[in-house]
């Protein structure tokens, strides 16, 4: 269950308080004294006693005059599952439970109760909400929030009072402020998807212990932050911490390390504080177009401008060099003991036309951003230095971040700058890190753009690779042996050195690293020893029979001695890979408990943990989010090269982590994969160890992945007249054959298909219609070979579901030199096909009176048309998808 009846919960027009009292102290009388008075609707009390209250009072639900859309229930535990089902029964759609201690027995029983009437619950064991627009304070919070465009959703309940102070003191205003409690039904998922198409609402913030349903939360945060900001505050972060958040919410918290990749796959930002929360709300607000990537300091004072260089070298913000140029124009303009250098110092004594003369010469430099930072002085009053300078810090696109040092001094301009909608920071500190949260967010909406298909050019020789896994599953095995996971990585395109086996004889070493060539590396081979070095299992560079042999002996040795009860089957060798300037890194891949299977990459060999230089991903992987995974890591700048070290080949190490991603994707039975090491230079990447677990639960497979790959099963090549026409999904790289294809079509049939009257289409809405969320969304394209070998697009329909799943908006163009030759009907049969497998009920959309070609199709399809009831000129149009159920409707 998504955003079905959330209206009710976060729009009521009537509310009723099950347990509303006149007991001084009590929540009942707390939450009806924050109603009473506020709300603008209808509001009614529920309360056996009847105690005057100043409005209606009735004894019972069943005495209630009106259904109302939204209960609040403050009463004991046992009293909520009866009465959320007397509450369903008269037509009420939500409820807010208040009430804390609910067993898990009657939160089931709630849950069943509200079940038959889609009734949905906020709670238990909340604050409460509030929607200040509608004067609705449906909580037990000590104050009102006031109006505003940001959203705020906590599990805290503590937390949304604190807040609630704290913004209340700075004159911040939200659309809704939400305490979710134990979240039994409507949960982060839930909002995100009303919040993120809410119009009220610019931003939305969070507090976050625990998710409970991951790829659901994954699907409506990408959605949501497509739309706007999102940015949450994640506890847990050390162990201590997610120890306590497990315990207060009653539910496992995933890795750190595996939520902050869901939440930059997601397009969203996480920051560790509840103030800078606010500062990151602040500048996506106010600056979210800025795309800068470097900072120009403008100051009237010295220490404030080293203050604001320090804090961008502590959290790796560039700041510009200014140019010959730009150097020029300031020594014209600026007397002669300025700081020529960034950050640009004018000196205390500036008047008003020196600040005017620095800004505009900075504004120049169209690739930075700029951070003005003034403390007041006598010469010339603040706010008169804001009002000069507003004209050129209000141009557009947003260039000028604001810092005003002080207080009263200071306090009209920072409210002349406020109002004029730039961003105002109280110290050169939290100006620099909220410039960082921008860089942030920036590239984490850039991965949420990325919509992998299975990766190109990898082979993965899947027969070769189950029948290695089944073989060690039959035998009740849950690791491969050394050998085996080598082969595995080689039938996944991962290069190997060859390998030898042989039994634990110091002979047979010999003989078999002769064969291979000296130098040698020698391991011991035991299906209970997966970590080798741990017990001097391997012995690097031996260069000569002697040499191995003597290492054979003393190895066998030493094993038996700290691994008595291993068995033994032998020893492994291979050539000793020596390569001057290569680094050891770590590939690897585990099943996270709430996002399933994640990648890893880092530092490698033996002092991996000790290192601790790691980044992880979600897959579904591309070359671009590879790329991006490894630039998290310290070990990102090694391989770039240094001095006479070449940089490491890139694309090997692209290769790798795609093919870790398809084995994750393609072999469900893989449940642990490490490459450690993976060696690398300049001529490319080589396995030189490797460990794989299995387990016939199958923890992985595409099914598990957060985030849905593209689907490329759906691609079909079906004959079009004489020519061949591919139909599938939609994908973020066709953005410029989308436009070329928009391009023909005449702006008639557009208007006619989807009322859209412009000739030209931006960046952003190609975007929107080429990068989308398979989960809820799909476009199929129709697609033909051009002359030169190349693709174009001829056609394309799309179906866009509720987070119900309950209808599906369809949209379908046809290139219009192609019309009449049945193309339109190719491409309704495959989306109708696809949302009748995908679940969704019905079919919907709205039709032009004067479009009867299109209406003639639909009928022929099956479609019911019929009359808008509001807009003589359009026809709706619905077809179901599933057989009727009893009781459906």
């Amino acid at each position: 269950m998504t955003i079905r009846n959330l209206d009710a919960l976060l729009q009521p027009r009537r509310v009723a308080v099950i347990g509303a009292s006149d007991r001084p102290g009590s929540v009942g009388a707390t939450v009806w004294h924050n109603l009473h008075g506020r709300f603008c609707g209808e509001l009614v009390a529920v309360n056996p006693r009847r105690p005057a209250l100043g409005a209606p009072v009735v004894a019972s639900v069943a005495e209630l005059p009106l259904s109302p859309d939204l209960a609040v229930v403050c009463t004991p535990p046992e009293t909520v599952p009866g009465l959320i089902a007397e509450l369903g029964a008269r037509g009420c759609r939500a409820a807010v439970v208040i009430t804390a201690g609910l067993s898990a027995q009657l939160k089931q029983a709630m849950l069943q109760a509200a079940r038959p009437h889609t009734l949905r619950i906020l709670g238990p064991n909340c604050i409460g909400m509030l929607v200040p627009h509608l004067g609705l304070n449906a909580s037990f919070a000590h104050a009102s929030a006031q109006p505003g465009n940001i959203a705020f959703v906590s599990q805290s309940g503590a937390l949304v009072t604190a807040v609630l102070d704290w913004a209340n003191d700075r004159g911040i205003g939200f659309s809704h402020f939400i305490s979710l409690g134990e979240h039994a039904d409507v949960d982060f998922g839930d909002l995100l998807d009303y919040l993120g198409s809410d119009a009220r609402t610019r931003a939305i913030l969070m507090y976050v212990e625990s998710i409970s349903a991951p790829r659901k939360f994954m699907s409506a945060a990408r959605a949501a932050a497509r739309n706007k900001p999102v940015v949450l505050v994640k506890a847990g972060r050390s162990a201590q911490g997610a120890r306590a958040a497990s315990s207060h919410t009653g539910a496992l918290a995933g890795s750190d390390e595996v939520f902050d990749a869901a939440i930059s796959r997601a397009g969203m930002l996480r920051v560790h504080t509840l103030h800078q929360l606010f500062l990151a709300a602040e500048i996506l607000a106010r600056f979210r177009d800025n795309r800068s990537q470097r900072l120009l300091v403008l100051t009237n004072g010295g220490g404030a401008g080293v203050m604001a260089a320090d804090a961008a070298a502590h959290m790796g913000v560039e700041l510009a060099t200014l140019s010959e140029s730009t150097l020029h124009q300031l020594d014209e303009v600026l007397p002669g003991n300025w700081s020529r250098a960034n950050p640009v110092d004018i000196i205390g004594d500036a008047p008003t036309e020196r600040y005017v003369e620095a800004l505009r010469i900075l504004r120049e430099d169209r690739d930075s951003a700029i951070l003005f930072i003034q403390a007041p002085t006598a010469i010339v009053p603040s706010e008169a230095i804001a009002e000069a300078l507003l004209p050129l810090a209000t141009e557009r696109p947003p260039r000028v971040l604001g810092c005003w040092l002080g207080s009263g001094a200071v306090a009209a301009a920072r409210a002349r700058f406020r109002a004029a909608g730039i961003p105002d920071f109280a110290t050169p500190e939290e100006a620099v890190r909220a410039f960082s949260f921008l860089r942030q967010y920036h590239r984490h909406q850039a991965e949420l753009l990325e919509t992998p298909p299975a990766p190109p050019g990898i082979g993965l020789n899947l027969p070769a690779i189950r029948a290695l896994v089944q073989r060690a599953l039959d035998e009740g095995r849950p690791w491969l042996t050394e050998p085996e996971a080598k082969q595995l990585l080689a039938h996944a395109g991962v290069p190997t050195p060859p390998i030898r086996t042989v039994p634990p004889d110091p002979e047979a070493a010999a003989t078999a690293a002769a064969e291979l060539g000296y130098p040698v590396v020698l391991k011991i081979l035991s299906p209970d020893i997966t970590h080798k070095s741990d017990v001097g299992g391997v012995r690097l560079n031996l260069h000569s029979g002697d040499e191995v042999r003597s290492a054979a002996r003393a190895m066998l040795q030493r094993v038996t001695q700290a691994r008595p009860e291993a068995r033994l089957q032998g020893f492994t060798l291979q050539p000793m890979v020596q390569r001057r300037g290569a680094h050891e890194v770590i590939v690897g891949a585990t099943i996270d408990p709430l996002f399933g299977p994640v990648i890893l990459f880092g530092a490698g060999g033996t002092a991996v943990e000790v290192l601790a230089d790691r980044a992880v991903a979600l897959p579904p992987l591309n070359v671009a989010l590879a790329e991006a995974l490894i630039e998290r890591t310290r070990i990102a700048r090694l391989l770039r090269g240094w001095r006479d070290v070449p940089p490491a080949h890139r694309p090997s190490l692209h290769a790798a982590l795609l093919a870790v991603a398809q084995l994750l994707a393609d072999v469900p039975e893989i449940a642990e994969l490490d490459i450690n090491p993976l060696v690398v230079d300049a001529q490319g990447a080589v396995a030189l160890d490797a460990r794989v677990r299995v387990s016939a639960e199958r923890p992985g497979g595409a099914a598990r992945f957060a985030i849905r790959p593209y689907p490329q099963e759906l691609i079909e090549v079906l004959r079009w007249g004489q020519e061949l026409l591919t139909l599938r999904p939609i994908r973020p790289e066709d953005e410029a054959q989308h436009r070329a294809f928009l391009e023909r079509v005449d702006p008639e049939d557009i208007r006619m298909r989807i009322f859209y009257s412009r000739r030209s289409i931006e960046h952003s809405e190609l975007a929107r219609l080429t990068q989308i969320d398979y989960d809820r969304e799909m476009a199929f394209i129709a697609t033909r070979a051009r002359p030169d070998g190349g693709e174009e697009t001829v056609g394309v329909v799309r179906g866009i579901c509720d987070p119900d799943n309950d209808s599906a908006e369809y949209g379908i163009l046809v290139r219009s030199d192609l019309k009449g030759r049945g193309l339109g009907r190719l491409l309704m049969d495959k989306l109708i096909r696809y949302l009748r497998a995908h679940g969704t009920r019905r079919i919907v959309g709205q039709v032009l009176r004067e479009n009867t070609p299109m209406l003639a199709l639909l009928a022929r399809l099956g479609f019911a048309i019929r009359p808008h009831p509001d807009d003589p000129d359009l026809r709706l149009v619905e077809l179901p998808l599933q057989p009727a159920t009893a009781g459906a409707g």
